[in-house]
């Protein structure tokens, strides 16, 4: 220890020595380091040179929540950290893979929007990582763990299905929404997807022109009649999906990609009656006008047609029919311009001496000249109605 007068004695000489380095020519630089803590990184017990630890980042909210069910395909995905997101930071993945991209902002907020909209009733998964390789936070801040979020989007409505059916001219009818500009643009991939959930208001109104009784097969939109079910499969047919009639995920992706185009239905529509009044009959009405009334054969006591109403399935230009006669003897006719509508049952030629009474074994059979002109409006998914005699 020093005292006073000692102490300023050799600072002096201190300054001295430092007058001379600094004529000298030499440089020297004086540094002050701070006093630790007891027991800190830096007290001299661990060595290091000392740090400040970033906050810890945290995920604050998640839309659509957690386990949210009938979720609008349409929706933009959101997450909510506790701090912004460093610029080089992973993000989240969602599983299966949809077409879209992420955005920052605003805050500490990043967005997921699907490109054309979420596939409908099926179960998602947004998978946010963490750990040393996960999201990272502009300070550095890293996510403890990991987290996965489910989520199931909703069921397409089978009303907005007819609507669009209606549109594109599957349907007998036209849709006309109740307040105009409701309707979201065709081009308009995310405003169709929501629309399919949540179908705007609107009308059907029947094309004039065809018989009252093909009404019967229409229940006002939304609960899958007779007539949806053949326009499904016309769409189906001209689009070259499986004619199941079910508009499953394949169907709604070509309907609405379809609006998208403009691709209406370019055959029209075709609804037919085979009439087993006496004379028996085929009409056929196509775009509201009667294009085909004709002599037919139906079905003898033994090998009767179906009563009732059924979509055209099947169709051959040519065939060899094959059967059983009532007699047991096998048969194998050939036949032209054939559309099946029921099982074993179709429209086509079949050479008989008179037409207009029951002679087939099931089928409608007509003239050569009368099934190649019913053959064309025939397509597939044209409802075919047999009425009692």
């Amino acid at each position: 220890m020093f005292g006073p007068g000692a102490l300023r004695g050799r600072v002096a000489a201190l300054a001295a020595v430092i007058v001379c380095l600094l004529a000298a020519g030499t440089w020297i630089a004086l540094t002050h380091a701070p006093a630790q803590a007891a027991g800190g990184a830096d007290s001299g017990q661990g060595g290091g040179a000392g740090h400040n630890q970033a906050d810890p980042l945290r995920v604050l909210s998640v839309t659509p929540a957690p386990g949210a069910t009938g979720v609008n395909g349409a929706a933009v995905l959101r997450v909510v950290f506790s701090a912004p997101l460093a610029a080089d930071s992973p993000l989240p993945t969602l599983r299966p893979a949809s077409a879209g991209s992420w955005r920052r902002g605003p805050a500490n907020t990043i967005s997921f929007a699907p490109a054309q909209g979420f596939a409908e009733d099926e179960h998602f998964r947004l998978l946010i990582p963490g750990g040393s390789a996960g999201v990272r936070s502009a300070g550095g801040g890293l996510l403890a763990s990991s987290r996965t979020v489910g989520f199931r989007t909703a069921r397409y409505s089978t009303v907005r299905l007819d609507q669009l059916l209606a549109q594109l001219g599957y349907l007998p009818l036209t849709w006309t929404p109740a307040v105009p500009g409701s309707e979201p643009a065709a081009a308009d991939a995310a405003a169709q997807r929501s629309a399919a959930v949540a179908p705007p208001a609107g009308t059907f109104s029947w094309r004039p022109g065809y018989p009252a009784g093909l009404r019967a097969f229409w229940n006002g939109g939304g609960s899958g009649s007779l007539i949806v079910t053949g326009a499904v499969m016309a769409f189906e047919a001209d689009h070259g999906l499986t004619l199941d009639s079910a508009a499953g995920p394949q169907v709604w992706n070509r309907l609405l990609a379809a609006v998208a185009a403009g691709q209406s239905n370019s055959h029209g529509y075709t609804y037919a009656v085979a009439s087993q009044a006496s004379p028996e009959t085929l009409t056929i009405w196509h775009d509201g006008q009667v294009v085909l009334r004709s002599p037919a054969n139906t079905g003898i006591p033994v090998a009767p047609t179906t009563i009732g109403t059924a979509p055209v399935y099947l169709r051959y230009r040519f065939q060899i029919m094959q059967g059983t006669n009532p007699d047991g003897s096998h048969y194998a006719d050939p036949v032209q311009f054939v559309a099946y509508f029921r099982a074993g049952e179709a429209v086509h030629y079949f050479p008989r001496y008179s037409y207009g009474y029951q002679q087939s074994l099931g089928c409608v059979e007509l003239p050569s000249a009368a099934a190649a002109r019913a053959w064309p409006y025939l397509t597939y998914g044209s409802l075919v109605t047999v009425t009692a005699p």
